[in-house]
């Protein structure tokens, strides 16, 4: 009797230990999920760099430069992470990607080659703006007449006043485009 028992222990103890073990697997799988994400493309897993440029694309390039601001639109926020990402020219593929941190100031600074377009809409470049604390998706849709926000970065980042709307400056074959995020 005692074996027989012993056996149900053991048995019940592995059930027990392989049940945890998945649901853990699960919760981590989870954990590494991009469901929060708003927007197609999105790898947490990009490199760290301000390049994001195709060195055999000869192509339009866009600098994209900016600040990060608090939620009262006031205060420059430092080391915040910036993740971009964006369609790579003449592909449906989000190769172009990046990680970069705002410095001491506030400030921000990548170029990358001109984005894709998902048919039947503008380029865009996305953005998950993330401390500590927070984090914040937004996009800039960019077209033949300039860089311009959504209704929802209009919404969110109000308290931005002068410093809402992007300023694009044309020169050649590249844009600058001064784009202002809050957090």
């Amino acid at each position: 009797m005692e074996y027989s028992s012993r056996r149900k222990f053991l048995q019940k103890t592995v059930l027990a230990s392989t049940s945890i073990a998945l649901l853990s697997n699960i919760q981590l799988a989870n954990a590494f999920s991009f469901s929060n994400c708003p927007f197609e493309g999105y790898n947490s897993y990009a490199e760290e760099k301000n390049d994001l440029r195709n060195p055999f694309l000869s192509g339009k390039q866009i600098s994209i430069k900016g600040q990060i601001f608090d939620k009262t639109g006031t205060n420059l926020l430092p080391n915040v992470c910036i993740e971009v990402w964006h369609l790579s020219p003449n592909s449906k593929s989000y190769k172009h990607r990046a990680k970069l941190k705002t410095d001491t100031k506030g400030n921000y600074h990548f170029i990358t080659d001109f984005p894709n377009k998902e048919y039947g809409k503008s380029s865009r470049i996305y953005f998950k703006i993330s401390n500590s604390e927070t984090y914040y998706f937004t996009e800039l849709v960019i077209n033949s007449t300039g860089a311009h926000i959504t209704d929802k970065h209009w919404y969110d980042n109000q308290l931005l006043d002068e410093h809402l709307f992007p300023i694009t400056e044309e020169f050649e074959n590249s844009s600058t485009i001064t784009f202002n995020i809050t957090l």
